[in-house]
């Protein structure tokens, strides 16, 4: 991989952490954007991680370059936690980048930075490159799935019609929120609720560029909101997103509880507590991201009835969440995220319906 920081102390920094891992090989590092684009055809990267703020060629204007040039090269954008830098991440996302890693800030320590970075950057590194590395052996005798495919008899279902929309994503997950909500008509009847696995500042952004692009109301969720129709709610940085039923009220309360599955706010609660506010009576899509956040709340919608959608491997940054829910024999219907708006806009549009697995 090639990293790209204008800062020789971070440079160093990164490609320490990196090298520790058998994994993973720094092929080069570069200063700015220019000498970074002059290096890729040398060093062939498998990827490159790739600073906001650089001199000479900064990093959206590398970006822009890089995708012209190599538009399936994957790209980590390296930003620190400020509102400007969170615009300009969000930015990159919009231009190509796979996915981002922040810079820590106040840390005590530089062993307590290098393992921030190391967290974070390490298995998002594996997850886009998940092709070049080696697969490990399959046990002789694998544990059977608590999670079990539904029987071919029980195939078909009768559902109730959805009073909520429920999304998880990650990794890829804002343009995929994008392509979904946008095409989400203005009298769209139900409200949605969504986490995005994102840190403070990021989410207030992303709600806000999702509400230039929608025809519905997108909005970082705060306690005591209630939920109404044509409302999109994203769930705020560092905390937990759930849902509490007051007779026919339904409101989001907000804590920071442990982190599930190392996330906060994490797919698995917000999905158990549509499950204890709506029952069957939800619907909960599931897109690209890496990890198994959301499988087990998807287990305990699908036991209630509701019905469960996943966005597919081949439209997917990475197949992680979505591929969980699918293995486990949980989704009712896998489909490319094209096909997501109007597989939507089909089941909320019929009072009952007869679902197929495929």
């Amino acid at each position: 991989m090639l990293v790209v920081d204008d800062s020789v102390v971070i440079r160093r920094l990164v490609t320490n952490i990196l090298d520790e891992d058998p994994d993973i090989q720094v092929v080069g590092t570069a200063p700015n954007g220019r000498i970074a684009l002059s290096k890729i055809p040398q060093v062939a990267p498998d990827l490159v991680t790739l600073d906001i703020e650089m001199p000479v060629l900064d990093g959206l204007e590398t970006l822009r370059e890089l995708r012209a040039l190599y538009p399936r090269l994957p790209v980590i954008m390296f930003s620190t936690l400020t509102e400007r830098a969170a615009s300009a991440t969000l930015e990159a996302l919009s231009l190509g980048a796979n996915d981002y890693v922040t810079k820590p800030a106040n840390v005590g320590s530089v062993q307590a930075g290098m393992e921030s970075i190391r967290s974070q950057m390490v298995p998002k590194i594996k997850a886009l490159c998940a092709s070049l590395l080696p697969r490990p052996a399959l046990p002789a005798s694998r544990p059977v799935s608590t999670f079990m495919p539904v029987p071919a008899d029980r195939a078909r279902v009768p559902f109730a019609t959805p009073e909520v929309l429920a999304i998880g994503a990650s990794t890829g997950g804002p343009d995929a929120l994008a392509e979904v909500i946008s095409r989400l008509p203005a009298d769209f009847p139900l409200p949605v609720v969504v986490v995005q696995h994102m840190p403070p500042v990021f989410t207030r952004l992303f709600a806000q560029r999702l509400d230039t692009k929608s025809a519905l109301t997108v909005t970082e969720a705060q306690t005591g909101d209630v939920l109404r129709p044509g409302s999109v709610l994203i769930a705020p940085g560092d905390h937990h997103m759930v849902l509490r039923r007051t007779g026919d009220v339904v409101r989001v309360a907000l804590n920071q509880d442990t982190p599930e599955n190392w996330c906060r706010p994490a797919v698995d609660p917000l999905f158990r507590s549509v499950g204890e506010a709506y029952g069957g009576r939800a619907l909960a899509l599931v897109l690209t991201g890496m990890g198994q956040d959301g499988l087990r709340g998807c287990d305990r919608l699908r036991a209630a009835g509701a019905q469960v959608i996943v966005q597919d491997e081949a439209t997917s940054v990475v197949w992680g969440m979505p591929g969980a829910v699918a293995g486990a024999g949980l989704a009712h219907r896998i489909l490319p995220l094209r096909e997501i708006p109007p597989a939507i806009l089909s089941v909320v549009s019929t009072r009952s319906r007869q679902v197929v697995l495929r």
